[in-house]
């Protein structure tokens, strides 16, 4: 890219900025839950409509647009993702959140704007497009996962994609920086399900009964030290249990107990190891204590991986725009998930960060707070980032063609 085009990209993202913030409170003011983001997906469309951009429903709830450039070329992906949080909001700001019990506290309602963002830069760029953009509106990231149901339905093809950007906002990174992670950047998940089974019984007179509570305790305490001596310590794992339920009175000893819980690891052979020793480790504790344990897993997301290729030209992307000091590189991969993790499993792909913080205007809660904000400045970072991302990577891809021409 030049100069001239690099200055050009950072003036249209400024210029839009107040059309942003606007568009970014909307989303904020109305959140929904995945695959219920029926609203989100009419004021999307209308966005498109008003620009022009073709488009398409998928997944229910999602919309993919369709940019196409000037000039044929390659064809590159662009994701937002949609959902919102059960959370409460506590920000006392003019655009909080109008429905009870549901919050963007992860930034989706940034990502979608951000993506917009750049898709009326693209659109208002298309002489310059030496391919093609596609524009992944997509639900469910927090829940079910959007990415996978979309691509089942072949947003990756028609035309084929052959790689995509995408980007995550981040309250410990000041705005107008970004992050990029190589290689390995996310956790895989599992969703962990046990039912430890006893006898009832009196509570005075517990001899005479297999108390599923007591049991439970045993499995709970026994399942940590898989982590803590049956991984590796070089080797990344998590096992944490969030919901215990059981019993049904005081005085009796309850029949069963359930626990549910999450298995976070970041290597295969790990991630199938812990959920093997998690299941001989409850069921051989439960034995041993007179009980039962059956043990079900509900499989979450992949690993997300990012292609270095692609990261390189984040960064270089970052660089050019926001300046060598403004990009950071993280060393260690986050134990969170992201379903973007799908689309990096099937084209070279890119995930990075936005820093979103401002401490003077007290936007430092980390994601999925209940005080969760961001400085709406970055929604022009992110919007002139991608838009960068996506026409370099195009532009790159031209010109590597016609050498091998």
């Amino acid at each position: 890219m030049s100069t001239e085009q690099t200055a050009r990209i950072w003036r249209q993202a400024q210029e839009i900025l107040p059309w942003l913030t606007e568009v970014r409170r909307d989303f904020h003011q109305y959140p929904e839950f995945g695959m219920e983001e029926f609203r989100t997906q009419e004021q999307i469309i209308r966005y498109l409509e008003e620009m022009g951009i073709p488009y398409y429903k998928s997944a229910g709830t999602g919309v993919v647009g369709l940019i196409e450039g000037a000039m044929t070329g390659a064809v590159v992906a662009l994701r937002g993702d949609m959902d919102a949080l059960p959370i409460d909001e506590r920000n006392e700001t003019p655009y909080r959140s109008k429905v009870q019990g549901k919050m963007h506290a992860c930034g989706h309602d940034a990502h979608m704007t951000c993506l917009l963002g750049a898709a009326r830069i693209l659109n208002d760029s298309k002489q310059e497009l030496a391919g093609v953009v596609k524009l992944f509106f997509q639900p469910a990231e927090e829940t079910v996962g959007g990415a996978l149901p979309m691509i089942r339905e072949g947003v990756l093809e028609n035309p084929r994609v052959e790689a995509a950007f995408g980007l995550h906002v981040s309250a410990d990174l000041p705005v107008g920086k970004i992050a990029v992670k190589y290689g390995q950047m996310n956790a895989a998940s599992d969703d962990l399900h046990i039912t430890v089974r006893g006898e009832n019984g009196h509570g005075a007179y517990p001899h005479k009964g297999k108390d599923a509570i007591v049991i439970a305790a045993h499995v709970i305490t026994a399942l940590q030290t898989i982590v803590s001596r049956n991984v590796d310590p070089r080797e990344a794992a998590v096992i944490t249990l969030g919901v215990i339920s059981g019993g049904t009175a005081s005085n009796i000893l309850a029949q069963e107990v359930k626990l549910t819980g999450t298995i976070r690891t970041l290597d295969k052979n790990v991630r199938a190891f812990v959920k093997e020793r998690v299941c001989e480790v409850a069921d051989l504790t439960a034995r041993s204590l007179g009980g039962e344990a059956d043990v079900f897993f509900e499989e979450g997301y992949t690993s997300l991986i990012n292609d270095s290729e692609m990261v390189d030209q984040v960064k270089r992307c970052g660089e050019a725009l926001l300046g060598a000091e403004n990009v950071r590189v993280n060393d260690f991969p986050m134990m969170g998930v992201e379903d973007f993790a799908f689309f990096a499993e099937h084209v070279p792909s890119a995930f990075y960060h936005l820093g979103v913080r401002n401490e003077e205007k007290d936007c430092v809660y980390p994601v999925h707070h209940p005080r969760f904000d961001l400085d709406e400045k970055s929604l022009a970072v992110g919007a002139a980032m991608q838009a960068f991302n996506a026409m370099t990577f195009l532009q790159e891809r031209a010109k590597r063609l016609q050498t091998e021409k």
